[in-house]
């Protein structure tokens, strides 16, 4: 299957979607919007070498929102058949008519609307087929499975896709995109004892040239399963917690809900009174990229039609800004700022793009090796969060650090604290990688409960 050849084509999607808006607006509707996303991908697997699946999805998607005044409703649907079609307009619009008025509903105020769209690199197919991702899954397994201890595999795949969108609305937004997606990865398995541990590594990106190496991903899978072997629990107490850049962007995911708009105009989060203060410590920056080439998370403009750029939300400690989509900008008594989503039929969310904590000055290793007694986390499980005072806890596995060293895996072990107090005190290492939409150095923060034996 050659992706390049049959790209799912965003100008037959906008018809689609201008057709849909045409007919609210002609049944009576005020206002009107409506999405159409289309999207391909093939995913093959293999185990000890051997093929053992291939799974290929297709999918074309829409969604409607209807205005009458301030009642709106909205629905998505698959039957793009002309009775589908006909059938999800007259839906939307009796819903509509039912639904209770809601004062800060409504599209954009056209004024606000993006002017100019930066042209964002972000679509490039690999035209792998089959065959050619099934090589790579084996790459991938073959140098997994090379990592001395390593006795089996649990997974190795290849996937490629590609995603086109069209967005239209009654007050002028005329939006289409087209992304490509490529990745490889293995899960793999070691035993001791009758004990069996297992751990992962993958790679993703926009384009084929951004992945790193097959042999890379699988020797450091290997490798971290290897190190996961013998676990043992540690003694309860508090100590420095450095948490591995894999599992660090939690911490940002934990900011972007506390700093969204909806959540700061319902008053659920422990940010809400913090606009403008010190929240981390002054060498802290945190950034949003909405433009960066090849992005994950790139998009020129926001969900609703908005102007978006670049932007310090944490500066040198201080918050600067909440999400807003323009339904909690209007609660606020502020204006929209570029952060909206758009969901098929929905309302408008709100989500940073690319998001990511600026690297410090000092490495991973030099930082653990002034630990006496702490732990490093490489896995967290089911993180719990109190949004309206920012209690933190999870649970944990990773490595005791002793004397500035490594030494034994450790597991069911739980981490807590306040991520008020936790943000203040989070120290940056200098291994950041640009790796998703959302990234971070290793962090250390020199004092936190572990809960242990």
């Amino acid at each position: 299957m050659s992706a390049e050849n049959n790209a799912p084509d965003p100008g037959s999607l906008l018809e689609i979607a201008d057709d849909l808006m045409a007919r609210a607006l002609k049944q009576g509707a005020d206002a009107a919007e409506a999405a159409v996303i289309q999207s391909r991908s093939t995913e093959v697997a293999v185990r000890d070498s051997n093929l053992e699946s291939v799974e290929g999805s297709e999918s074309k998607d829409a969604g409607l929102r209807v205005f009458f005044g301030k009642r709106q409703a909205g629905v998505s649907f698959s039957d793009l058949s002309a009775d589908g079609v006909a059938q999800a307009v007259e839906r939307a619009i009796a819903m509509a008519k039912a639904a209770p008025e809601d004062p800060y509903t409504g599209l954009v105020e056209a004024g606000l609307l993006a002017t100019e769209k930066p042209d964002i690199p972000l679509y490039a197919p690999a035209g792998w087929t089959s065959d050619q991702l099934a090589d790579k899954a084996r790459e991938v397994e073959t140098a997994a499975r090379a990592v001395d201890g390593v006795s089996m595999t649990e997974t190795a795949f290849a996937s490629i896709g590609e995603t086109a969108s069209a967005a239209v609305s009654s007050n002028g937004v005329q939006n289409t995109a087209q992304r490509s997606s490529h990745g490889y990865g293995v899960s793999v398995i070691a035993a001791r004892d009758g004990a069996m541990e297992r751990d992962y590594s993958m790679t993703s990106a926009r384009r084929v040239e951004e992945l790193r190496p097959t042999a890379e991903i699988g020797t450091e899978a290997g490798e971290r399963t290897i190190a996961r072997v013998g676990p043992k629990q540690m003694p309860s107490g508090n100590r420095p917690v450095m948490f591995d850049r894999r599992v660090a962007p939690r911490f940002l995911g934990a900011l972007q809900s506390a700093i969204a708009g909806p959540s700061i105009a319902r008053g659920v989060s422990f940010l809400r009174d913090k606009l403008g203060q010190r929240v981390f410590g002054d060498h802290i920056n945190i950034i949003d990229d909405p433009h960066r080439a090849w992005g994950m998370g790139s998009r020129p403009v926001d969900g609703e039609g908005l102007a978006n750029e670049k932007r310090a939300i944490i500066e040198n400690g201080v918050l600067t800004t909440w999400l807003l989509n323009s339904p909690s900008a209007r609660q606020l008594d502020l204006k929209p700022n570029g952060y909206a989503t758009r969901s098929l039929g929905g309302s408008p969310g709100v989500s940073t793009s690319n998001l990511h904590l600026e690297a410090g000055a000092t490495s991973r290793e030099d930082m653990i090796a002034d630990i006496q007694d702490g732990v490093l986390i490489t896995e967290m499980f089911s993180p719990s969060l109190n949004p309206n005072t920012g209690d933190w806890s999870v649970g944990c596995s990773g490595h005791a650090i002793e004397k500035g060293n490594l030494t034994y895996p450790v597991s069911e072990i739980t981490v807590a604290g306040n991520l008020l107090d936790i943000f203040a005190r989070m120290v940056p290492a200098n291994d950041l990688k640009f790796w998703s939409s959302t990234n971070s150095p290793s962090i250390l923060v020199d004092n936190l409960s572990v809960g242990g034996a």
